[in-house]
């Protein structure tokens, strides 16, 4: 496994590696065993991590010498961003460590459980781990910083593939390109008068004196319940204009009207302000569809699924005609990867609805309507159009340029970073324990006298 491949994974991985293991009572006494410039590595951090990427994949061929060098390199792009002046904002570092909170909570099996492991609130932890990540974070930021004008051209991707051995060209899954035509199924106004006086109801029981984060956790249908509807620190423009413009009007401990924004309703308390940016609490409820709007969407695109046939319409001006998905309507209903980023999947980057829809289709064929949740939770009906389906092959230029460009690009990029690194470590004080002298390293990190 290369190192810059498995850089961004591993530097998150690493200062989690302990955070569902009990720690040892009666341990050894940590010790410092590298500094690159001013920052340390210690025993632990190797131990850590180690043990995280083993548990990850027992068959992993790793040992200390590997991990300490990914440190060495990560501790050197931290070194060089303090010297730059490079910077993460906090709403970077919060939405990091929820995310991750997200995923040990879920581990654990509920926020509780994770608490009484850590011995520790889920604040606590968070504010343990908020310094490291953020190195953490200001690595990748420094790296992306010294790659971001790393380009490849046709030539480049063309020379790239061509320079492979026969044998050395990778297979290439079985892909799909996937259209739709979405239907939102709208709430009744009586199920949103529902939500907005329970929403009431909850705000006169803070106002008169009962705990908002408290009430969240009991009620708040957000991801955000777990943490008492907490966000985190965030920007203006990383909420909903509605959100923001209530959220940031607050004073105090003042909690704000029922609004309503794409989302559902809410209502809002301010925790934090700090300059722009600003940690605020949310409780968010959802008006329930009732069977009525689900048959009436089902049918509305069970009779453009029949228009389209008959009329035998291009599947670009359906979607344009038809859909209320944004996103995708003015490309042609064409669904987006968003683990790649392009318009290919795979058949496990697909959810199980998803997949077993589109594989019982035909190139071409249009599906009756299926159900689905939105990402931002609204139920919703989709006619799905099954667009190509390619079969296992080797990689060629014609059928997979976009995947052989962005691997010529991370090439590229890797020789980028192996030139910064012995540039970089010339000029940089590094000095790592005798312990490690006989680790075959991909960078002679002892060549040079310690300053």
């Amino acid at each position: 496994m290369k190192m810059f491949n498995r850089i961004s994974l591993v530097l998150l991985l690493t200062i989690w590696g302990s955070l569902l293991k009990a720690q040892p009572k009666g341990a050894i006494i940590d010790q410092v065993v590298a500094v690159v410039g001013n920052n340390l590595i210690l025993q632990s951090d190797i131990d850590n991590e180690l043990q995280q990427l083993k548990s990850q994949n027992d068959s992993l061929n790793i040992d200390e010498c590997v991990v300490l060098e990914e440190l060495l390199f990560q501790k050197l792009l931290v070194h060089q961003a303090e010297l730059d002046s490079v910077t993460v904002s906090e709403s970077q570092i919060e939405a990091e460590l929820d995310q991750r909170m997200r995923y040990y909570i879920a581990q654990a099996g509920s926020e509780k459980k994770l608490e009484e492991f850590m011995g520790k609130s889920i604040y606590e932890l968070k504010n343990d781990y908020r310094d490291d990540l953020r190195k953490v974070l200001l690595a990748k930021t420094m790296q992306s910083k010294i790659t971001q004008d790393v380009k490849v051209t046709p030539a480049d991707v063309r020379s790239f593939f061509n320079s492979l051995p026969k044998d050395s060209i990778p297979m290439v899954n079985s892909e799909v390109e996937i259209c739709q035509i979405v239907k939102y199924v709208p709430a009744s106004e009586e199920a949103k008068e529902m939500v907005k006086e329970k929403l009431q109801k909850l705000r006169d029981r803070i106002v008169n004196g009962e705990d908002f984060a408290a009430l969240a956790v009991l009620y708040s249908e957000d991801g955000s319940a777990p943490y008492g509807g907490e966000l985190g620190f965030k920007s203006r423009n990383e909420l909903v204009p509605e959100f923001s413009g209530a959220g940031f009007s607050l004073q105090g401990k003042e909690v704000s009207p029922v609004i309503e924004t794409q989302y559902g309703y809410h209502i809002i308390q301010m925790i934090e302000r700090r300059g722009e940016q600003a940690n605020m609490r949310h409780i968010l409820l959802i008006p329930k569809t009732s069977p009525s709007d689900l048959a009436k969407a089902f049918q509305y695109l069970d009779s453009v699924k029949t228009v389209i046939e008959k009329n035998k319409m291009d599947i670009k001006e359906a979607a344009l005609k038809y859909s209320e998905d944004t996103e995708t309507k003015y490309n042609g209903g064409t669904i987006i990867n968003q683990n790649t980023g392009t318009t290919r999947f795979e058949a496990d980057e697909m959810d199980a609805t998803l997949f077993f829809t589109i594989d019982k289709l035909k190139v071409g064929e249009l599906s009756s309507p299926v159900k689905f949740a939105t990402r931002d939770g609204k139920q919703a009906y989709r006619l799905l159009y099954l667009k190509e389906r390619t079969e296992p092959h080797r990689a060629n230029l014609r059928d997979d340029y976009q995947k052989l460009q962005n691997v010529a690009l991370v090439k590229k990029q890797q020789k980028v970073m192996e030139k910064w690194v012995e540039k970089r470590k010339a000029l940089t004080y590094v000095k790592i324990d005798e312990e490690f002298r006989d680790c075959k390293l991909k960078y002679n990190w002892f060549d040079k006298p310690n300053k």
